[in-house]
């Protein structure tokens, strides 16, 4: 359900730091938002160097944005962008000034997966029991 894309300059991240990074992230969701981690997707998307600038220079940030259904806590949100934010510092060595974590939201029934709209936060027991 969730989607995290981290998007970076080409060879900013190793195959190894990705796989920690997305292990971590899956974690941390799925705590957060006690939801199974089956349901948490994260999408590495690599840019070439000169297409990723900060203060109108080139740079090497990691961007992670992340998309959630509606619905949840907002304290709940604070503490998934600090620990993801955390997280990709300590996984990466990105230095936490170089990271910007966002989460968006929409409703749930905007989103379909396999063929199913989504469950409203705290409904996706009955929903997996459903179907």
């Amino acid at each position: 359900m969730p989607v995290y894309t981290c998007t970076t300059a080409v060879e900013t991240l190793t195959p190894s730091s990705k796989a920690a990074l997305a292990t971590e992230i899956t974690r941390i969701h799925s705590e957060v938002n006690h939801v199974p981690s089956t349901y948490i997707n994260v999408v590495f998307q690599e840019l070439p160097a000169e297409d990723v600038y900060t203060d109108a220079r080139p740079a090497q940030p990691l961007i992670i944005r992340g998309w959630v259904r509606s619905g949840h806590p907002e304290d709940e949100t604070s503490q998934l962008v600090a620990q993801v934010a955390a997280a990709a510092t300590a996984v990466t060595g990105i230095p936490k000034e170089r990271v910007l974590v966002i989460i968006e939201n929409s409703p749930a029934r905007f989103a379909i997966e396999g063929g199913r709209v989504l469950p409203e936060p705290g409904q996706e027991r009955a929903w997996l029991e459903a179907h």
